[in-house]
């Protein structure tokens, strides 16, 4: 099983002092900026566009070794979530960033303040022309600044209140140990193993792993609920004095959408889960049942042996990248050869498979437990697919390789359809086209229905975290209300608890992490129609899309490169009849 190398990055782990070094470095970037910002208070210093500039290579290059560094400590704490001298590094890289995050708002706040005649006409200069939609996105973010006093208190409370909430639910999390038994022996095993079970194909395997990890949630909701309304609590506190009352107007600016495009996308959505229920049903029925069972769904529709071997795997996604582009082929293969990829499967690791880029040194890791599942393939693919989007960024200048998570799940979910499509059409019997479909079912019922939920919740969730302390026997009640309304009321013994162990509520940097997900997957099929109509040649042009991808809005990204209007519910329409059509031909698959 392959296990990374993170050498190449900072030698000696997390006792390089090239590391340190390189820290300390960073400490003395930021003091200069800090010490730079001492005469740059108002619009009149803006007068030369040269300042500007030059404030901005000062951005542009904190932020990459910022970047590096939180990569690196990530990197770190993932492979062993108890390593202590990691921990410190990273405390003391919150608080630079968390210096560097106090004056960065200071340039913001004189941005706002500046005449909008003598802003277009500084964003006209050559040299900041190709910046003009970031700069303009800070303009408007700058809006709901507080004083520099307020911003710079509300920024050093974060380091050990609102991110170390984050941080202690990781710590938790990979932490917790759960004992299931499989063919009668007893396993203590990681929340990210015991999860891994949830593909296996014996059913009771399936049902011990979500009891075991329910009844592990039952135990401490009490302290997770705590974790999650002191998150939840502190941005809506920061919300208000900025005198945010739409809790989505921040996430949706930071993803560079448009309220109406989302809102088009969810009543798309809904318009079509009577497909998905009947999949689910009839799902259901071949188990044996009236309704699917949630320790069920990620089961394989087909009986034997499921497992594949990690070298398996490899060879599996290369030979179906291949089919869409030589490019995408020789980088996965370059990630494959040179390390970047850990997946051993052990307890002693985190449980939340992720992507982390390093934007000095032009490399990205992928980090995962590998189960030999086809589940575990696809994640492989996914995770692979956020590498190579961070490779085609990387000729782009400055502050437009900054994309948003809109558009950062597109290339990882693409990267999962290429798989799935390549071998659906490769497939040699229906019992393999069977079970292939239905994996790919699995992402649509996942996007539509489960990411739907997650929305549902964490909206309802956060209106009443408005009022006060949520209770956990409350948010047990709000999730399962999310559940029946998102799955239509189609799935069983749903976990109430999905509010304790899906990550993405307590991520701090990313409020709302979930819809952009659905985004990522139905804008992935629009791309994937094209790619199948132009074939290999589109590989340039979705080059060009990414690259584009942090220097726009979403919205005129769409219409460059695809010549679409996603604020209309027919763009989202497109995808969704393509992921009906493989309903229709699951059931008469499974019909016949």
């Amino acid at each position: 099983m392959q296990v990374w190398s993170l050498d190449e990055v900072f030698q000696d782990g997390n006792q390089s002092s090239q590391f340190r070094e390189h820290l300390k470095h960073l400490e003395i970037k930021v003091s200069k900026f800090e010490e730079k910002l001492k005469f740059f208070h108002t619009p009149k210093e803006l007068n030369e566009s040269l300042k500007v500039v030059e404030i901005i290579e000062f951005i542009i290059d904190i932020r990459m070794n910022l970047s590096q560094a939180n990569s690196f400590i990530t990197c770190l704490l993932a492979q062993n979530p108890k390593d202590q001298y990691a921990t410190i590094l990273r405390g003391k890289t919150t608080s630079i960033n968390a210096r560097f995050e106090s004056a960065f708002k200071k340039v913001q706040k004189v941005l706002v303040n500046t005449n909008q005649r003598l802003w277009e006409g500084i964003l006209d200069t050559e040299d900041l022309n190709n910046y003009k939609f970031i700069l303009n996105e800070w303009r408007k973010k700058a809006e709901m600044h507080l004083s520099d006093e307020e911003e710079s208190l509300v920024s050093d409370l974060m380091v050990d209140g609102y991110h170390a909430w984050g941080q202690f639910y990781n710590s938790l999390v990979s932490s917790i140990r759960v004992n299931v038994q499989i063919d009668g022996e007893k396993n203590e095993l990681s929340v990210g193993q015991a999860i891994n079970l949830r593909s296996h194909p014996d059913e009771e395997v399936r049902k011990e792993s979500y009891r075991a990890l329910e009844d592990k949630w039952n135990e401490q909701e009490e302290l997770f609920a705590k974790i999650l309304n002191h998150i939840a609590g502190f941005r809506l506190q920061v919300y208000k004095k900025r005198g945010l009352e739409n809790i989505l107007k921040f996430p949706l600016i930071e993803n560079h959408i448009k309220e109406e495009t989302l809102n088009a996308m969810w009543t798309a959505i809904s318009k079509y889960k009577k497909p998905f229920t009947n999949y689910l049903n009839q799902k259901a029925k071949m188990n044996g049942d009236e309704k699917m069972h949630s320790y069920n769904f990620w089961a394989p529709v087909t009986k034997g042996n499921q497992k594949i071997k990690y070298e398996d795997a490899v060879e599996f996604i290369l030979e179906h990248f291949s089919q869409f582009g030589t490019e995408l082929e020789s980088f996965s293969r370059q990630a494959f050869d040179k390390g970047w990829i850990e997946a051993e499967d052990r307890t002693n690791k985190s449980t939340v498979a992720f992507c982390a880029g390093f934007p000095l040194s032009g490399e990205s890791r992928v980090f995962m437990t590998y189960g030999g599942t086809i589940t575990n393939v696809l994640t492989l693919a996914h995770e692979l697919g956020h590498a190579f989007h961070n490779h085609a960024m990387k000729p782009v200048n400055g502050l437009n390789k900054q994309y948003p998570l809109s558009i950062a799940e597109t290339a990882s979910t693409f990267s999962e359809m290429i798989i799935l499509d390549a071998a659906i059409e490769k497939a040699e019997s229906t019992k393999e086209k069977l079970f292939l479909l239905d994996e790919k079912l699995k992402r649509s019922v996942m996007n539509f229905m489960n990411i739907h939920s997650r929305f549902l919740f964490e909206k309802k969730f956060y209106e009443e975290r408005k009022e006060g302390i949520v209770s956990s026997s409350r948010l047990n009640e709000l999730m399962q209300e999310a559940i029946d309304e998102g799955y239509e009321g189609s799935l069983d013994n749903a976990s109430i608890h999905s509010w304790v162990w899906t990550p993405h509520y307590y991520m701090t940097k990313s409020p709302f992490y979930n819809f952009p997900y659905t985004f990522g997957y139905l804008f992935s099929l629009s791309i994937y129609a094209k790619a199948k109509e132009k074939g290999k040649e589109f590989e340039k042009d979705y080059f060009d899309l990414l690259r584009d991808s942090g220097s726009m809005s979403t919205e005129d990204l769409v219409m460059k490169h695809l010549g679409e209007d996603i604020t209309s519910e027919a763009f989202w329409e497109i995808g969704i009849e393509l992921c009906v059509k493989d309903v229709e031909e699951f059931i008469t698959l499974t019909s016949s």
